[in-house]
């Protein structure tokens, strides 16, 4: 299966090398001693990274194995400046984190609509034998040449910007939630995986307030280690400001025990992520009553609010509703 989501590319960059400055003695009609006229060389091109509200993914770039930036030109006589050498910028959706691909060193992000980060900036321009005279060195016989670029491989990769991120097993219906809720159409069946790259909906809420919430493929054991979509899945929850977690009314496990492995995935990604906002979801209500619904809210215990919600019988949604606006707006 191909997928036009990409959340993960690696580039090598080159910023531009500076331009040499020129050496160079003026040379005019009766003049056979003239002084330097040597100009400094040009700055090498940037490699600049900038962010684009308008992209969703990395797509653009999954073939682009290289981004050079042009070298600035060398000076001239008669104190010409040379040209500086074009600028490279690589436009990227919001969420976006720049990584050395050797140290996995966090190099930059990106989080702003036309925010711009110089990500390896073009080596100085050299400067040209005018810039050395002095009163001790009238005609001074060397210039400097231009700085040298960066080279470097790096990691770019998106972290999806949204206020809920949906935390739970496969088939534990995330999509079917999200689809009710929002106009995002994901694509919905029973069995695990139906979900292998995450999708954002708007969900609207009372008197034209929104948030956005992220439906991210399912967790199971090992997640944490690279076990199923691992690693790739739990990048996107990184900047949730609340997780909704949600598990099955029929789970096979305990609803305690489920709860438990849930939060030590995270923990064992990145412990951090257990200082978010929780609340446990329930879902698959419709095939309970009130009394199994009251026996089975007595066996959990758990340390965040529990909803018991239906997707398909709307059943419980707004009340979800209104306790997550809660959080993401005291976030906010």
């Amino acid at each position: 299966m191909t997928s036009n989501f990409v959340d993960y590319v690696k580039i090598f960059c080159r910023s531009g090398k500076g331009g040499a400055g020129c050496m160079h003695l003026l040379h005019a009609a009766k003049e056979f001693k003239g002084g330097p006229d040597g100009g400094d060389g040009g700055r090498g091109g940037h490699i600049i990274l900038k962010g684009n509200a308008q992209l969703w993914t990395l797509l653009h770039l999954k073939y682009t194995k290289h981004v050079f930036a042009q070298d600035g030109e060398p000076g001239g006589q008669n104190l010409r400046h040379g040209a500086n050498g074009s600028d490279r910028i690589i436009e990227v959706p919001l969420g976006c984190v720049v990584k050395d691909a050797e140290t996995g060193e966090q190099l930059c992000e990106i989080t702003e609509d036309g925010e711009e980060k110089i990500l390896f900036a073009g080596g100085r321009g050299g400067k040209g034998n005018d810039f050395f005279k002095s009163s001790t060195n009238r005609t001074p016989r060397f210039a400097q040449p231009g700085e040298e670029g960066t080279e470097q491989w790096v990691i770019i990769e998106l972290k999806i910007l949204a206020d809920v991120g949906l935390v739970g097993f496969p088939n534990a219906g995330k999509s079917t939630l999200l689809s009710v809720v929002s106009a995002a159409k994901p694509e919905i069946a029973n069995y695990p995986f139906t979900t292998l790259v995450p999708n954002l909906g708007i969900v609207k809420y009372r008197d034209e307030k929104s948030f956005v919430m992220a439906d991210i493929p399912g967790i199971i054991e090992g997640a944490s280690e690279g076990k199923g979509l691992g690693l790739r899945f739990l990048r996107h929850i990184e900047r949730n400001s609340i997780l909704l977690f949600m598990i099955p009314c029929d789970t096979e496990r305990d609803i305690n025990e489920e709860y438990n492995i849930l939060l030590n995935e995270l923990h064992t990604y990145n412990p951090e992520l257990l200082h978010k906002d929780r609340i446990l979801a329930i879902t698959k209500c419709d095939m309970m009553d009130d009394e199994m619904i009251a026996e089975m809210k007595e066996n959990i215990a758990v340390d965040c609010e529990v909803f018991f919600i239906s997707s398909v019988a709307q059943k419980g949604i707004t009340e979800l509703k209104d306790a997550i606006y809660k959080y993401v707006a005291g976030s906010r």
